[in-house]
């Protein structure tokens, strides 16, 4: 990957596991748009609910040349969040669906 990635956890202990994810996701956005400058992504449990598990929350923002696409993925009703390797592959699927968007646009 020859853009830089900066990964950080909130309320969370860093997991190699869980940033190779990140690091595998975060190449498959090279192929939709080869002009990435940068990737931050932060993943943390911002709230913590007593009738329900924890649910993960992830955002991602990636610099490209003229814009900033940003995914800022709350946690869902339906608790598949739970699992932070979910919560990862949402955002990344919106953050690809947005940079598709973006050279859309740019066409």
């Amino acid at each position: 990957m020859p853009f830089p990635l900066q990964i950080r956890f909130n309320g969370i202990d860093r997991s190699d596991a869980l940033s190779s994810w990140i690091h595998e996701w975060a190449g498959k956005l090279e192929r939709v748009h080869d002009q990435i400058e940068s990737a931050e992504v932060v993943v943390g449990l911002p709230h913590l609910h007593h009738h329900q598990g924890k649910q993960f929350h992830v955002s991602v923002r990636v610099h490209v040349p003229g814009e900033d696409v940003i995914v800022d993925r709350d946690p869902g009703v339906d608790k598949a969040h739970e699992d932070p390797y979910v919560a990862v592959r949402d955002a990344f699927r919106a953050a690809r669906r947005q940079l598709e968007e973006h050279i859309l646009r740019r066409r």
